[in-house]
């Protein structure tokens, strides 16, 4: 008898333990949950400090409020070679950006009130909240896809100019 009770111990915690272990695993997939597009708002051109060439135009968007100056790029999942975005800020003084909930890599263009690149943050890191500072004041804040400031051969005294599409 005792035997038999022992037996029927061992197949229900035997049946317990199958049970369990085939368990359907819920997986969690990370999604997106937020997508945000690019909206053009103005056109951007690049140009050499010495011949006044235009390097590049690009589409932009602006940043020129508080909303949208602490929102920046984040949550974007891509950004084309022609779009950057524009950030206008009311005075000109010593800036600092961070890559926090930015998912691509930036360079991060600092331009003063004469337009003039006076520093750069080069290839700045998805998701990371380490403080890049301008070099000298700034009004201006232009980001682009990483790398493209070298391919780009920008250099410190180069120009901007710029126009908005919602004048």
């Amino acid at each position: 008898m005792k035997v038999q009770l022992y037996l029927k111990s061992v197949f229900i915690v035997l049946i317990c333990t199958l049970f369990a272990s085939c368990k359907e695993e819920k997986t969690t997939k990370s999604e997106d949950k937020v997508v945000v597009s690019f909206k053009k708002e103005g056109v951007l051109m690049l140009k050499k400090a010495d011949s006044d060439s235009v390097i590049k135009t690009l589409d932009i968007e602006i940043a020129d409020d508080e909303y949208t100056t602490q929102t920046g790029l984040m949550y974007r999942t891509k950004l084309e070679t022609n779009q950057g975005m524009l950030f206008v800020f009311p005075n000109m003084q010593m800036r600092s950006f961070y890559m926090k909930n930015t998912k691509i890599p930036l360079d991060i263009i600092y331009i003063d009130n004469d337009l003039s690149i006076v520093s750069f943050q080069k290839n700045a890191k998805p998701m990371d909240e380490t403080s890049l500072p301008s070099e000298a004041p700034a009004k201006y804040v232009l980001e682009i896809n990483a790398g493209l400031s070298d391919a780009w051969q920008l250099a410190i005294g180069d120009k901007i100019s710029f126009t908005s599409t919602n004048e």
